[in-house]
């Protein structure tokens, strides 16, 4: 038996990549950011945990760090021994560092358009959305029409939406419009009616994502996002990894967001978790039901959305340390022609301006019982490690090269 898990830890990036600059993210360096971070704080107190992430470096983490940047991390991640894993970066070919490019592009299907945007200004939609939203909706209005960190604008908003039952619509530099909504006061399926409403409203504009960011708490402090975020994505403009997999061979198994980020396509089951941990569990519990030629694919969102974007860099590098924690119970559990990919879709360093993503190489980390441990080439595309999984699979993309991993 032979399966491919993807452990796609959203927006662990490893260095700036050749086109940082134009992104204004050039010096961007999300595990080396946090490595230093960690180490900064432990030459001042010598009290502080240390950053260590032995199970990812055996894999090759910190080797492939060197090979993006030619620098060394301002401390090592723990491990000593043999790397067990084959190893390297890739860059990014997508016109954009967004979630749905780098997912995409990776499964084979690069982003060469142009997303649209929203002005970071206020009001920021087109009057004709927020207009159909109201109609459509049965709305009395809406609160926010703005850029906003989504945790941030609940505090703001969430007594006054609370009170008149105007839900807050919010955007990012993504390529996405965000509908915040309490449970109890608005409800979990008029929240989710309204973000379909939406994305049907933003297709003219080009826009990749609605996204229904349900919350909880009854007052300003207290108000706490929930695990029952809903995406309502684009599809893919042709057929990816998942699409193969789901017609050709043993189907895929998506834990997480991966579902949403598919729009449902090419899914043969999902597992919705919440918080690291339990995407974890869940990704175990995928690889007792995956067979042979199957796809097991996990998004570790946390590293993103509650990290990344929060500019936390202790509460990253924690993250880190626990899925490493954890790597060998799913090592344990491996069977002898698994293959193993840790790699990510963009970066998100905790250390950067501003709340957005960075643009930075990612890591392209596989083990498994077959593998041939030592570096790879690196790849001009993130489709190149999708080629790989693919061949693992005796499939082939249209898009990238394949390379040599195992034995």
């Amino acid at each position: 038996m032979k399966r491919c898990i993807i452990l796609m830890l959203d927006s662990f990036g490893i260095g700036g990549a050749e086109d940082a600059a134009d992104f204004g993210d050039a010096g961007a360096d999300t595990l080396g950011h946090i490595a230093e971070w960690y180490a900064d704080r432990q030459r001042k107190d010598a009290g502080q945990p240390s950053f260590r992430l032995p199970h990812l470096a055996a894999a090759g983490l910190e080797k492939a760090h060197e090979q993006s940047t030619s620098q060394q991390l301002a401390a090592p991640l723990g491990y000593e021994g043999p790397i067990r894993g084959a190893y390297t970066y890739a860059r990014e070919v997508s016109s954009g560092k967004d979630t749905l490019s780098g997912h995409w592009e990776l499964t084979g299907v690069p982003v060469m358009f142009k997303w649209g945007y929203f002005p970071d200004e206020p009001h920021c939609f087109p009057q004709e959305i927020i207009d159909g939203l109201i109609e459509k909706g049965g709305l009395l209005g809406v609160l926010g029409e703005k850029h906003a960190s989504g945790t941030a604008i609940i505090q703001e908003l969430g007594e006054t939406h609370c009170r008149t039952g105007k839900p807050i619509v919010y955007t990012s530099a993504d390529s996405v419009l965000q509908i915040a909504a309490h449970e109890k006061y608005f409800g979990l399926e008029r929240l989710y009616h309204l973000c379909e409403i939406a994305f049907e409203l933003v297709k003219p504009y080009n826009i990749a994502r609605v996204i229904a960011r349900p919350f909880v708490g009854e007052k300003a402090g207290e108000f706490t996002r929930t695990g029952n975020r809903h995406d309502y994505a684009v599809a893919a403009p042709e057929p990816t990894l998942l699409d193969l997999v789901y017609e050709q061979a043993g189907g895929v198994y998506a834990i997480g967001k991966i579902s949403d980020i598919f729009a449902h396509r090419g899914i043969t089951k999902a597992y919705h978790a919440t918080g690291l941990d339990a995407l974890f569990e869940a990704t175990l519990q995928a690889m007792t039901e995956g067979g042979d030629r199957s796809l097991i694919f996990t998004n570790f969102v946390d590293f993103d959305s509650t990290y990344g974007h929060r500019r936390d860099a202790a509460g990253y590098g924690e993250g880190l340390m626990l899925i490493d924690r954890r790597l060998p119970e799913l090592e344990a559990r491996l069977q002898p022609g698994d293959l193993v990919l840790v790699t990510a879709d963009h970066g998100c360093d905790p250390t950067w301006s501003g709340t957005d993503h960075t643009r930075e190489h990612v890591p392209m980390l596989f083990f498994g019982p077959s593998v041939q441990p030592g570096p790879l080439r690196p790849m001009a595309t993130y489709s190149d490690a999708g080629q790989i999984l693919a061949h693992h699979l005796d499939l082939t993309l249209t898009r990238g090269t394949w390379q040599e991993v195992e034995k």
